[in-house]
């Protein structure tokens, strides 16, 4: 299953400025480089990113800037706002929320929920990491029973010594 996400500007602000990295913004950061979700973006929050990214109080390097750009441009997909009547608190933000509302099955992924309207697809870092991480032990599953379907019931059954976990896990 595809997840799709718009990442608000504070999650990769909070990531680059992490000083802990198995912070939740930096998980989030490490699971789009890696290609775990679609973020969407459209223009206006490109613009923003990099507007943001490039303040002077933050020091980025410049080098960090332009991979966390082109990893969501690359992995990404480009959106279409949806109108929306909802109001949160900055303009600003607004694009956020409607880009992440033109697809039913996508998500807005913020550290500052209460910005926007109290609607279960406006989720925290750490929500976005316990959806993508139930969907890597539902693909581990799959690919346990794939393998248990490929050799004998009794072998799989007995669980064999010589079950071949998916790389990274462990037995």
């Amino acid at each position: 299953m595809e997840v799709y996400a718009v990442i608000d500007t504070n999650v990769l602000v909070s990531a680059l400025l992490a000083k802990h990295p198995d912070s939740a913004p930096v998980q989030i950061l490490d699971r789009l480089f890696s290609r775990d979700f679609i973020p969407m973006y459209n223009e206006e929050i490109l613009a923003e990113y990099s507007e943001v990214l490039h303040r002077p109080k933050f020091k980025f390097p410049e080098d960090a800037i332009i991979y966390t750009l082109d990893a969501i441009i690359e992995a990404g997909i480009e959106s279409s706002r949806i109108s929306s009547s909802e109001e949160v608190s900055d303009p600003k933000d607004l694009v956020f929320y409607e880009i992440a509302m033109s697809r039913e099955d996508s998500y807005l992924v913020t550290g500052n929920i209460k910005h926007f309207p109290a609607v279960s697809r406006v989720i925290t870092p750490n929500k976005m990491l316990e959806i993508l991480n139930s969907l890597d032990k539902g693909s581990y599953m799959l690919s346990f029973r794939a393998q248990c379907a490929a050799r004998s019931r009794e072998i799989c059954l007995k669980g064999s010594a010589d079950f071949s976990a998916p790389s990274g896990r462990s037995k």
